[in-house]
């Protein structure tokens, strides 16, 4: 079992907490062990000892300062499950003892039109991500979950149920809201046909709550080698877009399509299966720009929109859901000094379907 807490060490007159961690202190290099301070625990705030650390594509993303606003050093992880272990004195919705999860946020404005609607993370004010932010409490950068410990506002910590395995619950607080938001926002359910993107870590999981909302479900790949995985994972149906004529035969056939693919590749592909007034909804962060043609849309009806996660509410919303529908991730468990590796790895497609840091081995 992971240590609760180390010493608190004093700085003038903030206490602040010793920690550990796995972080890259340049855009070249490795994951390495580091020491750091995190903030002293406030009236409002929740100390988490983290138990299990999903990894995301987006830690590469930003680790490799692929979108330009990296800050070094830099803790990834944004897939956090641990326990509480010490509550500020004003806290009301956890004690010691909880099991909780933190996703990608850990603040907002609270006050602006976005954050008062529960999509506190389209904040107009910005809002501060769980690793790679600014706090506001303090003005230092927000460290990650490849650590020991966390100190985050109680308002953007979850509740986790212990009827799931909370290693494959980690990956739901990003993987899973991601996938899990857009799929409720334009209403999939019974009677859609709706088509998923890519089969890795965001994939598998729309496929599961695609299915579980009660859609008929098409996993697109350029792998022949994923159908048996898709149709496992709950696919009704698998094409091979390198395939024109299976493409042709797509032509108008969804009313949804979610794109999880994180490299560049020709969104009119897709555009070309939906339905008239369907919609293709992009998750993936590419950092170079996509061409799209707008008279297909034009003539259609089609919409092309994108999705980030979602707010805290919805995220709670989404872990109850998982709960309620035994729904969990697909992992590999790793020590966390096979993390570089896990990179690699990821890179290469090469993980069914997230891995998932067991922070006991820190």
């Amino acid at each position: 079992m992971l240590e609760t807490t180390t010493m608190p060490v004093l700085y003038g007159t903030s206490v602040t907490l010793s920690a550990r961690a796995f972080a890259v202190q340049t855009s070249t290099s490795e994951l390495a062990s580091w020491k750091f301070e995190r903030r002293a625990v406030g009236p409002h705030d929740v100390l988490i000892e983290i138990r299990y650390c999903g990894v995301c594509h987006t830690d590469i993303h930003f680790a490799k300062n692929d979108l330009g606003f990296s800050v070094y050093p830099m803790v990834p992880g944004h897939e956090i499950v641990g326990i509480v272990t010490r509550v500020g004195d004003h806290v009301k919705r956890f004690n010691e003892g909880d099991i909780v999860g933190v996703g990608c946020l850990v603040e907002s404005c609270r006050t602006c039109a976005n954050c008062e609607e529960g999509e506190e993370q389209y904040c107009l004010n910005g809002a501060v991500y769980t690793y790679n932010g600014i706090e506001k409490e303090t003005g230092n950068i927000t460290y990650g979950g490849y650590s020991n410990q966390i100190v985050v506002n109680e308002d953007f910590v979850l509740r986790v149920s212990d009827t799931l395995p909370l290693d494959k619950v980690a990956p739901l607080l990003c993987a899973g809201i991601t996938t899990y938001s857009p799929l409720k926002r334009w209403n999939i359910g019974k009677g859609h046909k709706v088509a998923i993107v890519g089969l890795g870590g965001l994939g598998h999981m729309a496929i599961k709550f695609a299915r579980s909302f009660g859609a008929e479900v098409t996993l697109l790949s350029t792998s022949p080698s994923k159908q048996q995985d898709a149709l496992s994972l709950g696919a009704h149906h698998f094409a091979v877009t390198t395939d024109e004529l299976q493409v042709q035969k797509l032509s108008g056939s969804f009313d949804f399509i979610l794109d999880t693919i994180s490299c560049k590749h020709d969104l009119n592909i897709y555009l070309s299966m939906l339905k008239t007034h369907g919609s293709l909804v992009y998750l993936g962060i590419d950092p170079e720009p996509s061409q799209i043609a707008l008279v297909s849309m034009v003539f259609t009806g089609r919409t092309v929109a994108g999705s980030l996660i979602g707010g805290i509410a919805e995220t709670q919303e989404m872990l109850n859901y998982c709960a309620e529908n035994n729904i969990t991730a697909d992992i590999e468990l790793i020590d966390i000094k096979d993390i570089n590796l896990a990179w690699e790895r990821m890179l290469q497609k090469d993980v069914k379907y997230r891995f998932v840091i067991d922070m006991s081995t820190l």
